[in-house]
C-alpha cells in the first residue's frame, strides 16, 4: 500500500471515528431516554430507532451517486454538519414529534456510510479492500467503545448535555473532513448519473441482478436486519429485565465496540490471509447468531458482557468481509452507486429489524427479537454454506 493510500486511510479513519464517537453517545441513552423523559412505549422506541435507518435507505444512493459524480470529500462534510445539526435539535426535545426531527435529520446525515466505503475502494486494490473495509469498520467499533461509555456517564447529567456534546463531535469532525482529508476519486474516473432519485428501484434491481455482486447484497440485508432487532431493544432489555443503568448498557455497548475493533483493526489482517472469504463468513454467522440467542439468558451483567462479546466477534468478521466481496466485485466506476444501494437496503433492514424487535419486545416477550435475530443468522449460514460454494 502506498504512503499515499496510507495517509488518505489514517485520516478517513479518524474522520469517521470522530463523528461515530458522537453517534456513540446517544445509543445506550436513547431507549431510556424515550422511556423516561418522554414516556413512549416500546414499539414507538422502535419507530425511533426505525426513522432514522428509514432515511437512511432513501438517502444513501443519492449521496453515492453525487459523489460519483462531484467527489466524495464534499459529501462526507456536508452529511457531517447534518448530523451535527441533529444532536443540537435533540438536546432541545420534548416530545415525540421533535425526537422524530431529529432522527430524519440524522438518518439523511448518516447517509455518508456507502461514500465512506466508495473511498476506501478509490484508495485501495482489490488485495487490501477487506483491510480497508476493516480500518473503517474498526472506526465504527471505536466510536462505539468511547461514544456509549461518554453517553451512559454523562447521562446523569441531564440528556441536554449529551446531545450537545454528541454535536461537539460532529463539528469537530466536519472541521477535520474540510481541512485535511483529500479528494480521493480522480477527475477522469468520476461518473455522472442519469438520475437521483431517493431510491432508484430500477438501479437496486439491476444491481440485485448482477450474478455475484446480487447474492452478497442479499446476503448482507439479511445479516443486518438480524442483528438489528436489537438495536431499539437491548437497552431495554437492560433496564428493564436485568435493572442494568445507563453507565452499564454504555459499558456493555463499549465492550461491542471494543470487540468490534480489535477484530476488524487488528484480527482481520491476519484472518484474511490466512482463511477464504467464505469460511469466515461461515465462522462469523454461528458465532452472531450463538450471541443473539444467548444475550437474554445472561442473567447478571457480567454473564451478557461474555455474550456480547461473542457475538461481536462475529459480527467484526462478516461486515467487512461483505462489504469486500461486493466491492470487488464491482466495476470501478460504479463503486459509489453500488456501495451507495448496498448500504440503502441496509438501511432499510434496519427499519424492519427495529420496528420488528420493539413490537415483539413489547408483545411476543424480552426474548423474542434476540431468538428471531439468531433464527434469522442460522438461516444465513445455509445460504452461505450451499451457495457461495458454487460461486
Amino acid at each position: 500500500m502506498s504512503r499515499k493510500s496510507k495517509s488518505s486511510l489514517t485520516i478517513i479513519f479518524i474522520t469517521v471515528f470522530i463523528d461515530l464517537v458522537g453517534f456513540g453517545i446517544l445509543i445506550p441513552i436513547l431507549p431510556t431516554f424515550a422511556t423516561k423523559a418522554i414516556h413512549i412505549n416500546d414499539f414507538e422506541i422502535g419507530i425511533v430507532v426505525a426513522i432514522y435507518s428509514f432515511m437512511q435507505f432513501l438517502f444513501n444512493p443519492v449521496m453515492g451517486k453525487i459523489s460519483d459524480k462531484i467527489g466524495r470529500k464534499p459529501v462526507i462534510t456536508f452529511s457531517l454538519l447534518l448530523n451535527g445539526i441533529s444532536y443540537i435539535i435533540f438536546a432541545f426535545t420534548n416530545s415525540f414529534a421533535l425526537l422524530l426531527i431529529s432522527r430524519v435529520i440524522a438518518g439523511i446525515g448518516g447517509s455518508n456510510i456507502g461514500v465512506a466505503q466508495a473511498y476506501i475502494a478509490d484508495v485501495t486494490t482489490n488485495e487490501e479492500r477487506s483491510k480497508g473495509m476493516g480500518i473503517i469498520g474498526a472506526a465504527f467499533g471505536l466510536g462505539f467503545v468511547f461514544g456509549p461509555l461518554i453517553g451512559g456517564m454523562l447521562s446523569k447529567y441531564g440528556y441536554e448535555v449529551v446531545g450537545f456534546l454528541s454535536a461537539g463531535f460532529s463539528f469537530a469532525a466536519v472541521l477535520f473532513a474540510f481541512f485535511l482529508l483529500p479528494e480521493s476519486l480522480e477527475t477522469h474516473l468520476r461518473f455522472t448519473h442519469k438520475n437521483y432519485k431517493l431510491f432508484d428501484f430500477k438501479a437496486a434491481t439491476e444491481v440485485l441482478k448482477m450474478p455475484k455482486v446480487g447474492f452478497l447484497v442479499v446476503l448482507f440485508f439479511i445479516l443486518i436486519f438480524a442483528i438489528a432487532n436489537i438495536y431499539g431493544t437491548f437497552a431495554l432489555l437492560g433496564y428493564k429485565q436485568f435493572h442494568f443503568t445507563d453507565s452499564q448498557n454504555g459499558i456493555l455497548f463499549g465492550i461491542m465496540g471494543l470487540i468490534g475493533a480489535l477484530v476488524q483493526g487488528v484480527g482481520l489482517k491476519r484472518l484474511v490471509e490466512k482463511y477464504r472469504d467464505r469460511t469466515l463468513l461461515l465462522v462469523g454467522t454461528i458465532l452472531m447468531g450463538l450471541g443473539l440467542l444467548l444475550i437474554p439468558y445472561g442473567i447478571n451483567f457480567l454473564g451478557v458482557a461474555i455474550i456480547v462479546s461473542i457475538m461481536s466477534v462475529g459480527t467484526g468478521i462478516l461486515q467487512p468481509v461483505t462489504l469486500s466481496m461486493i466491492s470487488k466485485f464491482s466495476p470501478q466506476d460504479r463503486q459509489g452507486s453500488i456501495l451507495g444501494i448496498n448500504q440503502s437496503l441496509a438501511s432499510l433492514a434496519r427499519v424492519f429489524g427495529p420496528l420488528w424487535g420493539g413490537w415483539a419486545f413489547q408483545y411476543l416477550g424480552f426474548k423474542a427479537p434476540f431468538i428471531t435475530g439468531a433464527l434469522v443468522t442460522f438461516g444465513t449460514f445455509g445460504l452461505i454454506f450451499f451457495v457461495l460454494k458454487n460461486k
